[in-house]
């Protein structure tokens, strides 16, 4: 109790006032904890569904791998599949980190602290996600489609023609983008996820991957820019993925 508020000769001793702003304050604490705790339960269910679809996906494309190469190899005009080089070329890790730094140096310019830590988080996220698929491609050694060999999985190899999966491509720039879907909400974020799935598509027009190789590239991309984004802490409430689970 308050000695400054306490009367004199006065048998009631009600509550200090002093202590309504404390009673305030645990009440929104209590808030806080259930907010915090909801939200770490809603991300858990996001991280199962994301994992479990992922390798569900995988599984499925692996029976379609051959017949949606030969339809690729059949409908695919020279001046697409030039143009497609084109984009393969544009969209590895080199343009990704080009646009990120530029990015990162207009932030910095702009004192903008929010998206400066946004735009490291996409070249984080960028980063992690290719030296993941790097990892993968080495340590699974499945041949490209361009590669005529009898071998479906040839194990471990540092051979560029057997380094199919996962995308490398396609897991940097789902990465990169979806880094800003997480960050910026689904109004900003969803038209550049254009770009990915542009050069994932070209990766399977130029004969680099099969279908079951990009999807496998997408699967290591969004679970790095989830990894990245929780620990940037870039997760806001108007995030796109808080948007879906509400």
């Amino acid at each position: 109790m308050c000695r400054r508020h306490e009367k004199r000769g006065s048998r009631k001793r009600a509550a200090c006032i002093c202590a309504l702003p404390v009673a305030q304050l645990n009440r929104k604490l209590a808030a806080v904890r259930v907010k915090t705790e909801t939200e770490n339960a809603h991300r858990g269910r996001l991280w199962f569904l994301v994992i479990t679809l992922s390798v569900a996906a995988i599984g499925l494309a692996l029976f379609a791998d051959a017949s949606v190469a030969s339809w690729i190899n059949a409908n695919t005009s020279d001046g697409l599949r030039r143009f497609m080089r084109l984009v393969s070329r544009m969209g590895d890790w080199e343009g990704h980190f080009a646009a990120g730094l530029i990015l990162v140096a207009i932030a910095w310019l702009r004192r903008s602290k929010r998206w400066l830590r946004v735009f490291l988080a996409m070249l984080i996220a960028c980063a992690l996600a290719g030296i993941v698929a790097r990892v993968g491609k080495i340590a699974i050694g499945r041949p490209r489609p361009s590669t005529t060999s009898e071998q479906t999985w040839s194990g471990p190899s540092l051979h560029s023609k057997f380094n199919a999966f996962p995308s490398g491509h396609t897991a940097l720039s789902s990465a990169f983008f979806v880094t800003l879907l997480i960050a910026a909400g689904w109004r900003v974020g969803t038209p550049f996820l254009f770009i990915p799935l542009l050069i994932a598509s070209s990766r399977m027009i130029v004969a680099a991957h099969y279908l079951s190789d990009v999807i496998g590239g997408f699967a290591v991309g969004i679970i790095a820019a989830l990894f990245v984004a929780e620990r940037v802490q870039i997760w806001t409430s108007h995030s796109a993925f808080d948007s879906a689970k509400a």
